[in-house]
């Protein structure tokens, strides 16, 4: 008992290590972009600045904003520089306890993970962010100057960055899923309308209310979602079916025919003392 109590508190020791190795990385990077965190914020804006009409403006409509906000960004971009280190960290704690064939599988979809979501961050800021500012000035009544919220406009990237960010990692779900036997390719094609379907209603939820952004989340969707099939289909190749033949060959697996169970049963009766099992033919 006392072995099973060191490893178990061994183990709590490396995971504290090991979050905390994460943590400093994060916090060092966040002081070295500290000086440039109003350029790290306008750079997040900067969609939203080039939709405005000419003279438009950000307004805050609290005290602090203007300081947390930037801090915020900062913050952000300090965790999403340190991501590969952090998960390195998460993957040296578990790799120890994984099978060969698990730590095979296990390095490529982490990094995968990693550069999808990234993918999908730079999908939203450079292609969706124009086209979802852009309807919203563009559906502003006469006489109204849009002049969004500093605060207000950080929540509403950063739920379009998580948004798509997990969109990305749909071929990631998918390939983990076959991996782990809960579905079969056949099965990931078959349901194919019903996630179609699903795909547009995430992004009917997940974006403002035009159909152009609706699609600009749920065609990459669907598009990662075949891919997925694509590389889990690879991946996973199926074994040879030879349990027929095995089994022929084997002669353990052969029945006895009847006229043979009754000549075994004929000398068991006839002498029981020296009888012996005879094996199938």
């Amino acid at each position: 008992m006392s072995n099973a109590e060191d490893t178990f508190i061994s183990h709590l020791i490396e995971m504290r290590d090991r979050l905390l190795r994460a943590v400093i990385a994060v916090v060092v990077l966040f002081i070295v972009l500290f000086p440039w965190a109003q350029d790290l914020y306008a750079l997040l804006a900067k969609p939203m600045l080039e939709s405005l009409p000419q003279g438009g403006q950000m307004i805050a409509t609290e005290v602090t904003t203007p300081f947390f906000v930037p801090i915020k960004v900062t913050m952000m971009t300090a965790f999403l520089l340190a991501l590969p280190y952090v998960f390195y960290q998460a993957w040296a704690f578990v790799a120890p306890g994984l099978y060969q064939h698990e730590k095979r599988i296990g390095v490529p979809l982490v990094i995968s993970s990693v550069i999808l979501f990234l993918l999908g961050m730079a999908f939203a800021y450079f292609l969706v962010f124009p086209v979802v500012f852009g309807f919203i000035v563009g559906v502003a009544p006469e006489g109204v100057a849009v002049m969004t919220d500093i605060g207000k406009y950080l929540d509403f990237v950063m739920t379009l960055f998580l948004a798509f960010g997990i969109t990305f990692e749909v071929p990631v779900a998918v390939v983990l899923l076959v991996k782990m036997g809960m579905v079969s390719i056949a099965k990931l094609r078959e349901i194919r309308p019903y996630v179609v379907v699903g795909a547009f209603v995430v992004g009917a939820i997940f974006t403002p209310p035009d159909i152009i952004s609706q699609f600009m989340l749920a065609i990459p969707m669907w598009i990662l979602y075949e891919l997925g099939i694509v590389v889990a289909a690879m991946i996973t190749k199926p074994k040879p079916e030879s349990d027929s033949d095995s089994e022929e060959q084997d002669p353990v697996y052969k029945p006895m025919s009847e006229a043979e169970m009754d000549a075994e049963l004929d000398r068991i009766e006839s002498d029981p003392a020296e009888a012996e099992p005879r094996e199938p033919k």
